[in-house]
């Protein structure tokens, strides 16, 4: 199997201050094949340090093929005291079997891990590190509770195949990442490397897996049978199956990585049974190593996840050795006590926090309000902390499948030469007619918003279905509109991933869509932006408007699209204002007034203004 995605080994490598490890001899084993319960041998690779009787294990797991060399930064854990054990996941490499990203991860960790436990070298306590799909094979094996497995530190992996691998908390295909991945990674033999290009407007999508890799992927097949979120999804979920996780987890996300979301809902839901958790939110896209072009969020941005991830395991899987370094005076320890930790954007700094989401946030609207004309840089298009006057005329635009709003960076996956991500200057996107723009004036106080952000849209179509994105951006003095988080919600699933329902053409709805999570503060002199269109592809699959099951959709056709925002239809945006340490939450009115009408909160992630009129409409399955 041909090397893939060398970046991602960067998520791997332990460049966070661990340069002065390695002097330890290692004890090498190379392509030891452990069984697994039916029969089938996983290639595996043991890294002991010379001399080890009776120590604690780390298990990495891989389908992008362990080679014969322990990881770049790895060495770190042997100087540390713990053997390293590397395997190439079912039908990957070296292991026999069948790949199947869906199905056997989770008990093939497992019978993994036993075999680890068993061996003469081992102390039974084993650790599992890795991030992306390595982090994934993580949960996978926690959720099945075994009794060997003492701490995992999953790292931009998320939690559910459904919300972050193939579709979206909107009910959308996230098109780009999973084709991307799959081209990448699984070409059938012969097949020349096809650029992005040239296969991500294939229509129908049935078949966009032979134009990506030259043969019929059967996990992605089963994903286009299922586009709600239904009982296979559900048997698949790890987030349905959380309650189960005993194992301490420390997980490590960014705030343009598309696993984040996923990331905090699994962290919450830990504590809220009791498990160990921790959590850590940094400014990054899948790889944390990466830097935006014209983008610099100072020195500090980076963290020593690798003396994180030791003080983590060391609590788990060698505790007398954590109580002799909580005790000794030269301990340098620099994992926090409390346990969230995030990178607040803007001003470029780290901070603990005891909770998520942060109880002090204060959820404050931004109301939509135009003269009718909102459509691109050039329209009309405010955001204002108070309610629009009882007259105020709707925005409409045209969608059209064919040309799509193209995405623009993002918490995108997972190759930045074919499909950048990060955080990138929006306004190519924002001189489109088919992009509405509403911008608040310079604020003259900063403003924190830390948390998930929503867009609260009333909406017609004249289309049996279709699409609403929403996109947060941090306009700078300068012009830039710099892309913060976004979000899209397929009409159908207005009312629950479950089960979809058809628009009614002309009728309005009223919508949330779950623009992300973020920390940042608008400083003083920008400007807070929200964009509302149809489509941001290839992030998201087009809707076709037809209504008819996407994945088999040849047609396509344009849509008539209203948003409104009048007294009765308050479209707005929904943000998580964090005051400022005397109390003031830095988001009022920007002339020195209070907002005149009360602020909204949520009713389970859903702002009052829409589940007033909807009721449960727009909840997030399993969170």
């Amino acid at each position: 199997m041909r090397p893939v995605r060398p970046f991602l080994f960067a998520i791997l490598a332990a460049s966070f201050g661990a340069d002065a490890f390695g002097a330890v001899s290692i004890d090498t084993r190379l392509h030891l094949r452990v069984p697994m319960r039916d029969g089938i041998h996983l290639d595996t690779n043991v890294f002991l340090p010379a001399g080890a009787h009776r120590v604690p294990a780390l298990l990495v797991r891989t389908p992008y093929g362990k080679g014969t060399a322990l990881f770049t930064g790895y060495p770190v854990f042997l100087d540390h005291g713990y053997a390293v054990v590397t395997q190439d996941v079912r039908g990957r490499s070296g292991s026999e079997g069948v790949f199947d990203s869906l199905d056997n991860e989770g008990q093939d960790g497992s019978d993994t891990i036993d075999w680890i436990a068993r061996q003469p070298w081992s102390n039974g306590r084993v650790g599992m590190v890795g991030g992306s799909y390595l982090g994934i094979v993580q949960w996978e094996a926690a959720v099945l509770g075994n009794p060997h497995l003492k701490a995992i530190c999953p790292v931009v992996s998320g939690d559910d195949d459904y919300f972050d691998r193939f579709y979206s908390t909107g009910g959308a295909s996230k098109l780009g990442h999973r084709v991307l991945w799959m081209s990448e990674n699984l070409l059938a033999p012969g097949f020349p490397q096809p650029s992005f290009d040239t296969y991500i407007d294939h229509l129908p999508l049935r078949t966009i897996d032979r134009a990506a890799t030259g043969q019929t992927i059967g996990f992605y097949q089963q994903a286009l049978n299922h586009p709600s979120y239904d009982g296979f999804w559900k048997n698949l979920s790890v987030r349905e199956k959380l309650d189960r996780v005993t194992t301490p987890v420390f997980s490590v996300g960014g705030w343009y990585d598309n696993y984040v979301e996923s990331d905090l809902d699994a962290f919450v839901t830990l504590r809220k049974k009791g498990t160990p958790a921790h959590i850590l939110i940094g400014p990054w896209v899948h790889n944390m190593m990466w830097k935006a072009p014209g983008v610099d969020f100072g020195p500090n941005s980076i963290a020593p996840i690798r003396r994180y991830q030791i003080e983590w395991f060391d609590r788990w899987l060698e505790p007398e050795r954590a109580q002799d370094h909580q005790k000794s005076e030269s301990a340098d320890l620099v994992m926090p006590d409390l346990p969230v930790r995030i990178f607040v954007m803007g001003r470029n700094q780290w901070r603990d926090e005891r909770e998520w989401p942060i109880a002090r946030a204060v959820e404050t609207p931004l109301y939509l309000d135009s003269g009718g004309h909102a459509n691109g840089l050039t329209g009309d298009g405010t955001l204002d902390w108070q309610a629009p006057p009882r007259k105020s005329p709707a925005d409409r635009f045209t969608y059209d499948p064919k040309n799509p709003v193209p995405t623009r960076g993002g918490a995108v996956c997972c190759d930045p030469k074919s499909f950048p991500w990060g955080p990138t200057d929006q306004r190519p996107v924002e001189a489109r007619r088919d992009v509405l723009v509403y911008t608040t004036p310079p604020l003259k106080h900063d403003v924190e918003v830390t948390g998930r952000v929503d867009a609260v849209l009333y909406v017609a179509t004249l289309a049996n279905d279709t699409d609403f994105s929403a996109k947060l951006a941090d306009v700078f003095p300068n012009g830039e509109s710099r892309n913060v988080t976004d979000g899209l919600l397929r009409l159908r699933y207005r009312d629950g991933l479950e089960k979809p329902v058809p628009a009614r053409p002309g009728q309005v709805y009223p919508i949330t869509v779950d623009v992300g999570v973020t920390s940042i503060v608008f400083l003083a002199g920008h400007s807070i932006r929200l964009e509302v269109s149809s489509s941001n592809f290839p992030r998201f699959d087009r809707n076709p408007n037809t209504g008819r099951p996407v994945a088999d959709e040849k047609v396509f056709r344009r849509a008539q699209q209203t948003v409104f925002h009048d007294l009765k239809r308050e479209s707005h945006l929904l943000l998580p204002v964090v005051p400022e340490s005397g109390g003031a939450t830095g988001a009022r009115d920007q002339r020195g007034k209070s907002p005149e009408r009360p602020l909204h909160g949520r009713i389970n992630g859903v702002g009052k203004s829409a589940a007033s009129v909807a009721g449960k409409s727009n909840q997030r399955a399993g969170a």
